[in-house]
């Protein structure tokens, strides 16, 4: 099982100090939030997008791929009845699968509920028939850069939009393109009825990523979530892709969130191995 770890996490350390550090806890592979690099992916250069790269491989890293899409920009909305914010919605994310192809990365996660809730009068209904369109104007671009957009279903607390795991089912399968898939977080799926494993045997033939991290927003093993089952699913169904720490309180630290996170997962794996 292949443990990788969000940029985020490393909040204003130099990117080769942050990826030094993960690969000293244990880490193979870095998550990129575009807006760590650049608040505009079209303003990232080729130069810039090289030079990241090479930081992430002579730390012995590979780039998982690039989440929180669509944070910190503007006039972009994956559900948005207005068909000219829809088209540059779907621009932008072509670029977004070019800069994750640059980085070499092979994975969007489409989480973002800012940039995917509700508008006023827009029911779930027809929010999915515009994401889906959204999406499919851009599969020929992710077809061409090897990248896959994996639809990231949010509790309740983040948003109004995609909250379970079956409703990210929904969208992936009207999709209906190879590039679409799922990805699911534990902290999402604490909300939903359905115990966590049971959720990943449900959706395991569509799932393409996976975030890691507790209920508390903090990192797995710290806080009441076991992750035994949980890895254990994921075993079972012959999950390849892979497990990100990804938290959002990040008041113990980076040192103990990124060190102690990889830690109690790997002791995780131990027992199961056993």
């Amino acid at each position: 099982m292949k443990f990788a770890i969000c940029n985020e996490t490393f909040q204003d350390w130099p990117f080769e100090k942050a990826f030094d550090f993960a690969r000293e806890c244990g880490y193979r592979g870095i998550e990129f939030a575009p807006y760590t690099i650049h608040k505009n992916a079209y303003e990232i250069s080729a130069q810039r997008r090289a030079e990241v790269r090479r930081q992430v491989e002579q730390a012995g890293l590979e780039t998982v791929g690039l989440h929180w899409l669509l944070a910190f920009t503007q006039g972009y909305h994956l559900t948005s009845p207005d068909a000219q914010v829809r088209s540059k919605t779907s621009d932008y994310l072509c670029e977004l699968a070019r800069l994750c192809r640059d980085l070499g990365g092979s994975v969007l996660v489409f989480g973002s509920p800012q940039q995917r809730n509700l508008l006023s009068g827009v029911t779930h209904e027809a929010a999915v028939q515009y994401a889906a369109d959204v999406i499919l104007r851009t599969v020929p671009t992710l077809e061409d850069c090897g990248v896959t957009l994996a639809m990231e279903p949010l509790g309740p607390a983040e948003g109004d939009f995609l909250l379970t795991a079956d409703q990210g089912r929904q969208l992936v399968d009207l999709v209906n393109a190879p590039c679409c898939r799922l990805h699911l977080d534990v902290k999402a799926m604490s909300s939903e009825g359905p115990a966590i494993d049971q959720i990943i045997r449900r959706h395991a033939s569509v799932l393409q990523h996976f975030h890691a991290n507790d209920a508390n927003r903090r990192g797995p093993g710290m806080g009441d979530i076991d992750f035994l089952p949980i890895l254990r699913a994921l075993q079972e169904v012959h999950y390849q892709g892979w497990v990100s720490v990804e938290v959002f309180d990040y008041a113990p630290g980076v040192e103990v969130l990124a060190r102690d996170s990889i830690a109690y997962l790997q002791r995780c794996l131990d027992r199961l191995s056993s």
